[in-house]
């Protein structure tokens, strides 16, 4: 497996731990890890590597643009948290209260924070595949009938999968609501929003929505297990739900910017970053939760993001409390990042080399 781009460790002045570059390395290789890795601790990246190929003959590269998946809805969940900030938006009250002809049977009981910890009862786009489909037939869909717009008073109006609020079922249909929800409220879509609400404030020249009517920019392909390309998706019909796109380096800076409080203030990004223990630690666009990491003497919080489609798998770590973030893009939609918890696996040691001296 080829390595490509000289990792870097520098020790940063009152930070406990650097990054350790050589364990780091050596896990990635370990896991046969393809893609890349970076890890950002206080105001610098101190780690970033681009490992194997894209595609045979095709090295990775450190400043690809990537699919961010469902690493959009943390954006997302920003965004809403920014109006909620604003007294524009209430977590408590219903969709019906900013938008009164939303078609959808429990309109009137499905509320905002119902939306951002998927509790709505919505329909699931996901259900829409016939047995032996690679993907949903939602996902390929063309022209107007892939407006994400429309699918939130259309399909995600449709009949539920049950009365609201249901038990944690992850589903797309819930921010794709919440796009349609901002745009009402902000008379703004959601590719604007996100411009103006995090781009343009950082700085950021990569961050965007991939359009539903419109060929995609170039981005890194997803590959399956046997190097074979994704099947045509049309991955602008995720909107707010999963089609972003972002270089890793980018993804860094909105971390950093999130963790100083630079896009949210302390109250409301501490709101968006509360776990419900009852809901697998759900948070608001994300997961929240404490867990022992390999040669840390305590357990470290974690706030998780992850996000795939198909052959693209994307993990995004911030540990608030360290100002550090390890991102993980990998193009292998056959790769097992391993779950945190566990305490082992490929993400667990990556988290480890990043935050922990060596045991």
């Amino acid at each position: 497996m080829k390595l490509l781009a000289a990792a870097i460790a520098l020790m940063l002045p009152g930070m406990a731990h650097a990054a350790d570059g050589a364990r780091a390395d050596a896990a990635i290789a370990a896991a046969g890890f393809q893609g890349v890795a970076l890890i950002g601790q206080g105001d610098r990246i101190t780690y970033e590597r681009a490992a194997g190929d894209v595609r045979p003959g095709e090295p990775h590269q450190v400043d690809s643009l990537w699919r961010l998946a469902s690493v959009t809805k943390q954006l997302a969940a920003l965004i809403v948290m920014q109006e909620v900030a604003a007294g524009t938006i209430d977590l408590e009250s219903p969709v019906r209260t900013w938008w009164p002809e939303w078609p959808a049977r429990d309109a009137d009981k499905i509320t905002v924070r119902m939306l951002l910890r998927h509790e709505s009862g919505l329909p699931d786009p996901g259900d829409t595949g016939a047995d032996g489909d690679e993907v949903p037939a939602f996902y390929i869909r063309k022209g107007a009938e892939a407006d994400p717009l429309r699918a939130a008073s259309a399909f995600c109006a449709g009949a539920p999968r049950g009365m609201a609020p249901m038990d944690f079922h992850y589903n797309n249909c819930d921010y794709m609501v919440l796009g349609a929800l901002l745009q009402k409220v902000t008379g703004k879509p959601f590719a604007d929003l996100l411009a103006e609400r995090i781009a343009m404030p950082l700085g950021l020249s990569s961050l965007g929505l991939f359009p539903f009517d419109a060929p995609a920019p170039a981005n890194v392909p997803g590959m399956n297990g046997k190097g074979i390309a994704d099947p045509a998706i049309n991955l602008g019909t995720y909107g707010a739900a999963g089609s972003a796109y972002i270089r890793p380096r980018e993804l860094w800076a909105v971390d950093r910017a999130l963790m100083e409080n630079r896009l949210l203030d302390r109250i409301q990004t501490s709101a968006m970053w509360t776990g419900e223990p009852g809901l697998g630690f759900a948070a608001l666009g994300a997961w929240s939760y404490s867990v022992p990491l390999k040669g840390c003497p305590d357990p470290v919080a974690l706030i998780e993001r992850r996000g795939a489609i198909d052959g693209v798998q994307v993990r995004n770590f911030l540990a608030p409390e360290r100002r550090v973030a390890v991102i993980l893009f990998t193009n292998r939609g056959d790769f097992d990042y391993g779950e945190v918890a566990g305490q082992s696996g490929f993400a667990h040691a990556m988290l480890a080399a990043a935050l922990c001296p060596e045991p």
